[in-house]
C-alpha cells in the first residue's frame, strides 16, 4: 500500500496528510496489505512527509515492521517511481484523495503496476484542487512518454 505526498505545515502534517494517513492505517487494521508505504521527501516544513505519516501510522497501532519510508520524493511521479524500488509484484494499493487518483494510476500504470486506489473520504468539495488535476493530467501524460518505464 502507497501513501502518497502530501503537504507537512509548520505546525505539523498537513489535514490532507493527516485524512490519507488515517485512511491507509484503517485499511492496514482490515488486512487489506500488509506493507505501508509512505510517500514524501522534505517540502518547505520538516520533516518529510513520509517521516510525519510513519509518526502518525504508528500513533494509530501500525507496527514499525510494516512501514517503509519512501522520503527522497516530491511529486506524484517520484512518489510511484521511488516507491516501486520497494516491493515486489506489480498489484498496489495507493491512498490519495479522488481529485488525485486518475493522476496516480495513470503514473502507476506507466511503471507497469496494476494500480488499486483507495480514497478517504472529503469534507468538502475540492474545487481548486479538481481544477489543478484537470490541468496536471495532460501535462504528466506527455511527461511520462519521455521517462523510461522500469
Amino acid at each position: 500500500m502507497l501513501i502518497l505526498g502530501a503537504a507537512v505545515w509548520p505546525d505539523g502534517p498537513s489535514p490532507t496528510l493527516r485524512r490519507r494517513t488515517a485512511h491507509a492505517a484503517m485499511l492496514w487494521h482490515q488486512g487489506a496489505a500488509p506493507l505501508i508505504i509512505p510517500c514524501g521527501g522534505i517540502g518547505q516544513h520538516p520533516p518529510s512527509e513520509a517521516a510525519a505519516m510513519a509518526d502518525l501510522l504508528l500513533a494509530d497501532g501500525v507496527p514499525e515492521n510494516a512501514i517503509r519510508l519512501e522520503d527522497q520524493s516530491t511529486t506524484t511521479l517520484e512518489n510511484i517511481r521511488n516507491a516501486r524500488a520497494l516491493f515486489d509484484g506489480r498489484d498496489v494499493l495507493i491512498i490519495t484523495d479522488r481529485y488525485h487518483a486518475r493522476r496516480a494510476a495513470m503514473v502507476a500504470r506507466h511503471f507497469h503496476l496494476r494500480p488499486q486506489l483507495s480514497c478517504p473520504d472529503l469534507p468538502h468539495i475540492a474545487l481548486r484542487q479538481h481544477l489543478r488535476e484537470t490541468l496536471a493530467r495532460p501535462a504528466y501524460a506527455l511527461r511520462l512518454r519521455r521517462i523510461p518505464r522500469i
